[in-house]
């Protein structure tokens, strides 16, 4: 039988491949959900802020290429700063005006695209970031998970998601596979400043990590993160690089290069943002960027100083100018250290009101298993690996790896949020594992599946042997010794093939189990939009309510603006506040930025005001003309304007919770909340459960009184 050789055909094979998981996540992510959420109306997007990046699209598309930094549509009476930058917005804003999209359905239509398109576009990151860091099967393994994998991820990338999160996963990613590429260029070839033809390479691949970083930064200023991840990165491996007696001038090429780009790319972009906060677009982002390369050069200087030296000097040293740094920073320059110190103190930090903001909680064993399960093990087998790999010659790209998963997962693990960063972390090393077992085991399971195809040797005595038989007794019994033996190397080894497939069953039944739940979730996930009811009141409101008199789609300066005196605002909680702008061109007092909802005017202490007097001066300060209520504020989010108006009571005065037996003789407990009379006077219980009117008691009275248990 002819011998095919698919190697010639490897590239054509993998193209394949890739093209087709792209094609898997513009089905599964865009095709199938948009099948049941595109009408005529347009499309009811998911969520909150969703539809608050839609408003910013028509906005957009209205001034192009114009971008609002304040927005006098929301937060009412003060107007909001807009904390993200342009990049999502605008290139929606583009693609609409290229498609003559123009109006607000058509415009739906093509931003809930945008998304399961980025979603699409990290198939081949994925798969050129495994190909770099390992072979072509990493890759097309990394390539295959990430278009299927599950939870918040595909969740964030699916057909009228409109938001950025997708976009930072996408170009994060790139700039790692821009920095790594950049990393293994230049510490590949031996480095001289009087050879431009040596640095050529790693200065155009560290300038192009430097524009993925930019393009990053312009959609969120969350992309500081991976300013961190480089610098935890530089400090570990100047350290490796110093107990190998090997140069780290390849580290200070890449880094002062890349992050050259990014302070001139800052620059030119500006600071429309005043202050030195990394949560917003100010000159904060420069002063980081700069430390990061003073810090490489300080680290390289350090570290070359005391070669010569025994190895245990430089980390000794190392850590007591760090020590001094941080406190002379303290002391001398308090704006700084706030910066660099207590921003990252803050970031991984936890405050009760981050309770009532599902993707600031923290995340649970449980929700981590119930998204990623079996790809957690792999990707810890591939961690493992690449530790491994590092054991007899430490790649720098294997440790910048390790790095960046462990700053996402400490990061995930502070805030649900980040797990939509994770995805990629857990795609890739979970292909690390599985790649790496293949390649070691493949061998042995195909002989096991094939065992004529081993190599085998002829005993060299048998066609001596097989004379002898012949002039044996007639009818002697002849032995068949002339057929080949398998050499003992040849043979298949159980333990490596029981290996190729247990890892290969666990890596598919994680891809498959990704695959059902997310496809499962694009089959259902129409039901996730704004419900009708709440649609029904803001259209009626948008249609019976005096125009508050400022234009829906100018752009204002935040210094100049002023309201017109026919102006108000609309209270209600800050989950609805971009409802309230986008369907109903109102001005909400609160949105879910979480702007306008702690303080002595804020949406929870209004809602939780047992004094109708107070209540209303709250109203009458902020301009308050209208108040939107849902049975949700009153029953399962009641909760959450209760912490925000005290953080130490929470929501025990109005709804303390008893642990009453599931059943009778039981000895499982579930928690239950009863409703005090505190409660039942709230703004909130007196506007939704009663309408606002006046309510006697019924003739039936119950008395309620707490017994502790084992008492009579």
């Amino acid at each position: 039988m002819a011998h095919v050789d698919l190697s010639k055909y490897r590239p054509y094979i993998v193209i394949g491949f890739v093209v087709l998981f792209t094609l898997l996540v513009i089905w599964m992510r865009g095709y199938v959900p948009a099948v049941d959420m595109v009408t005529p109306e347009g499309v009811n997007l998911l969520g909150n802020d969703p539809w608050y990046n839609l408003r910013q699209v028509e906005q957009t598309v209205a001034n192009f290429p114009g971008y609002a930094w304040f927005d006098a549509m929301t937060l009412y009476p003060t107007g909001d700063v807009v904390y993200w930058g342009p990049l999502f917005i605008q290139i929606i804003s583009a693609l609409c005006i290229l498609a003559g999209a123009v109006t607000r359905p058509e415009i739906m239509v093509v931003a809930s695209w945008v998304p399961p398109l980025m979603g699409a576009a990290m198939v081949p990151v994925t798969y050129m970031l495994g190909r770099k860091i390992a072979d072509w099967k990493t890759g097309l393994i990394a390539a295959g998970l990430i278009a299927v994998i599950s939870g918040t991820y595909a969740y964030r990338s699916i057909f009228s998601f409109v938001d950025h999160h997708i976009t930072e996963t996408l170009f994060s990613t790139i700039f790692v596979l821009a920095y790594v590429a950049a990393l293994l260029a230049a510490r590949g070839h031996p480095l001289s400043t009087k050879s431009f033809e040596t640095l050529k390479i790693p200065v155009i691949l560290s300038a192009l990590a430097g524009i993925a970083y930019l393009l990053g930064y312009l959609n969120m200023p969350t992309m500081i993160l991976f300013a961190l991840i480089v610098a935890a990165f530089t400090l570990v491996q100047v350290l490796l690089d110093s107990f190998k007696g090997q140069s780290s001038d390849y580290l200070v090429l890449v880094n002062v290069v890349t992050f050259a780009v990014v302070i001139l790319g800052t620059v030119a972009i500006g600071f429309p943002h005043p202050g030195l906060s990394l949560s917003m677009y100010t000159f904060g982002h420069v002063i980081a960027c700069g430390a990061l390369i003073a810090g490489t050069l300080a680290l390289y200087g350090l570290s070359t100083f005391l070669k010569e030296r025994p190895k245990y000097y430089f980390p000794t040293v190392l850590v007591a100018l760090l020590a001094i740094a941080v406190a002379v920073l303290y002391v001398a320059l308090p704006d700084i250290y706030n910066l660099l110190i207590s921003s990252l103190i803050a970031f991984f930090g936890e405050q009760p009101v981050t309770t009532t903001v599902q993707e600031a909680r923290a995340w649970s064993l449980e929700a981590a298993w119930a998204t990623f399960h079996w790809g957690l093990v792999l990707a810890a087998g591939g961690a493992a690996t690449l530790i491994w790999w590092c054991r007899e010659r430490i790649n720098p790209a294997h440790v910048f790896i390790l790095i960046w998963t462990g700053v996402i997962l400490a990061s995930t693990a502070a805030h649900l949020r980040y797990e939509y960063y994770l995805a990629a972390n857990i795609a890739l090393l979970a292909a690390v594992f599985a790649g790496a077992v293949i390649n070691a085991t493949w061998k042995d399971a195909a002989r096991f599946l094939r065992p004529e195809s081993g190599s085998r040797v002829p005993d060299r005595d048998a066609g001596e042997k097989q004379e002898k038989a012949k002039k044996g007794k007639k009818g002697a019994r002849t032995r068949d010794v002339g057929k080949p033996k398998i050499s003992s190397k040849d043979r298949p080894d159980p333990f490596k093939a029981g290996a190729f497939v247990a890892v290969v069953a666990v890596t598919l039944f994680f891809g498959g189990s990704c695959f059902a739940t997310t496809l499962g979730m694009a089959q259902t996930v129409q039901y996730g939009g704004i419900d009708s009811q709440w649609m029904e009141a803001l259209e009626w409101m948008g249609e019976n309510t005096p125009d508050p008199g400022v234009d829906y789609y100018a752009i204002y300066d935040k210094e100049t603006f002023t309201y017109p005196e026919e102006s108000y605002g609309v209270m209600s909680w800050w989950d609805y506040g971009h409802w309230i702008t986008f369907i109903s061109k109102r001005i909400p007092n609160n949105n879910p930025f979480q702007h306008g909802v702690a303080g002595p005017n804020g949406s929870a202490v209004y809602l939780t005001s047992t004094s109708e007097a107070e209540a209303n001066q709250i109203l009458d300060n902020i301009g308050t003309r209208y108040v939107v209520t849902d049975y949700q504020i009153v029953t399962g989010k009641f909760h959450a304007p209760a912490t925000w108006a005290d953080q130490e009571a929470q929501a025990t005065p109005f709804q303390p919770h008893f642990l009453l037996p599931e059943s009778a003789g039981s000895t499982s407990y579930q928690a239950v909340p009863f409703y005090t009379q505190q409660y039942y006077l709230t703004m909130a219980s007196r506007l939704h459960n009663f309408d606002g009117s006046m309510t006697d008691p019924r003739s039936e009275v119950f008395y309620v009184e707490y017994r502790k248990p084992g008492t009579v």
